[in-house]
């Protein structure tokens, strides 16, 4: 029986491009930036959507090592956790937001071939240093996913109030 996993896969695909009851998708923020606007930090020492967006998808192919391999590589301190911003503009939005939808879809296909019992098999998390089930970065990303959306939607408004969204 598959039932659990597929609402896990439901749930990912509602967030980017779904209709959710908070009213905002991934795909619906950021189609209001542009290839310039998302490289901009609203207030000294906060992160741009082109940040995040790149972290998110640092911690989503994390899980996808962590589903194939049954352990992870990355912790918080590694230097791909929050790529300069420089580093980020030199890859530009197109390849960062590719890199992103790409892992998505991975992802994805990789928990379709999966069964609800697999959420309790074991794997060792590199960054907790410990054993958990599978559900705990299944659902940990998930919830890593909503966090920063709601960051991304501030970071739109500040944009707006400021004149900074073209």
């Amino acid at each position: 029986m598959k039932n659990l996993i597929e609402h896990i896969i439901v749930q990912y695909q509602e967030v980017q491009n779904g209709k959710l009851w908070i009213g905002s998708t991934f795909a619906s923020k950021l189609n209001l930036v542009n290839k310039n606007t998302v490289f901009i930090r609203p207030i000294s020492g906060l992160h741009s959507i082109a940040e995040i967006i790149s972290h998110l998808t640092l911690w989503r192919k994390e899980t996808i090592l962590k589903i194939e391999t049954g352990e992870g590589s990355k912790t918080d301190d590694c230097e791909e956790n929050w790529l300069p911003l420089r580093k980020l503009k030199s890859l530009g939005w197109e390849h960062i937001i590719e890199e992103y939808q790409t892992s998505l879809v991975t992802l994805i296909e990789l928990l379709k071939s999966k069964d609800n019992d697999f959420l309790n098999e074991i794997y060792y998390d590199t960054d907790f240093k410990k054993d958990y089930p599978y559900q705990f970065v299944i659902h940990g990303m998930l919830h890593h996913d909503l966090y920063h959306l709601g960051q991304i939607g501030i970071i739109i408004k500040y944009l707006k109030k400021n004149n900074l969204l073209k």
